[in-house]
């Protein structure tokens, strides 16, 4: 009789009552997943940063406002890029998702592994310390990815046109001008907005998954100082610019990295079990 695999054990009680797999496999399926979704979802962050960093100067009287709403933004950013303007800063985006992403399922995992997603909290808890850990490990990549989305022709510009030619093209000039904490500009406030976006995503797919399927369906799912300056020369609503293309890329990146997350998840575990049967 064949031993069981480490892909097939049995049912765990709680709250996340699947069958587990190995933070190793977690860790290449969970990156996988969000790349996957990167891709579709990449057009609107573009759109977002330039966003949200018109008005840098504008502020002062001094800066025109080539972006106004989404579709005219999804519009501008064609004319200006061309269509692969729509993708600009895939490649950085690619490597923080796998970073960020690989790293917090991968922490994820361990947790469940070890039965602390079993335990009241034990999710959200679980959920917070992996997305912390993800977005410190991913930070550079998510810089540097800001910096190219905002890259466009002179009459589109916004914010500093950094001229980066490549992804580790940009790494190595942030490494040069500002040394190894340069890379890690901006983590301060990162970090906050994914451990609590990840404690959120991650305790509410478990649940919601878990209650689901005990019903026999099926889901498919300085910080201070910058917030002061903005609120300053731009007012408070500039706390929100972008809103709008940051949920609707946001709300289906979630869903798409989710799904794609458990198919994997899923294929693992049935390949697994033909190997072990």
């Amino acid at each position: 009789m064949a031993h069981a695999s480490p892909l097939s054990q049995a049912r765990l009680p709680g709250p996340e009552a699947v069958e587990t797999v190995p933070p190793a496999v977690d860790l290449v399926l969970g990156a996988t997943a969000c790349c996957l979704a990167c891709v579709v979802t990449n057009p609107l962050e573009v759109v977002k940063t330039r966003l949200q960093l018109q008005g840098e100067l504008q502020a002062r009287g001094t800066y025109p406002q080539p972006y106004r709403g989404l579709l005219a933004s999804v519009v501008a950013v064609a004319r200006a890029d061309g269509l692969r303007g729509l993708q600009k800063g895939l490649a950085a985006g690619l490597l923080y998702q796998g970073l960020m992403n690989g790293v917090r399922f991968y922490c994820y995992s361990l947790a469940g592994q070890a039965g602390l997603t079993q335990q009241p909290g034990g999710t959200v808890v679980a959920g917070a310390v992996a997305g912390a850990l993800g977005a410190f490990v991913g930070s550079p990549a998510y810089l540097v990815k800001t910096q190219l989305q905002a890259q466009t022709v002179a009459a589109m510009a916004v914010g500093h046109q950094h001229q980066h030619q490549s992804v580790l093209g940009a790494l190595e000039t942030i490494w040069q001008q500002q040394g190894l904490p340069g890379l890690w500009r901006g983590v301060g406030g990162a970090v906050p907005r994914v451990t609590v976006g990840s404690a959120t995503q991650l305790a509410t797919f478990a649940s919601a998954k878990a209650w689901v399927q005990e019903q026999q369906g099926q889901l498919y799912e300085g910080l201070r100082d910058c917030l002061l300056k903005i609120c300053r020369q731009e007012g408070p609503w500039a706390l929100y610019k972008g809103l709008g293309p940051a949920y609707l890329r946001l709300g289906p990146h979630t869903i798409l990295s989710m799904l794609f997350w458990d198919e994997l998840r899923k294929l693992a575990r049935r390949g697994a079990h033909r190997q072990g049967t």
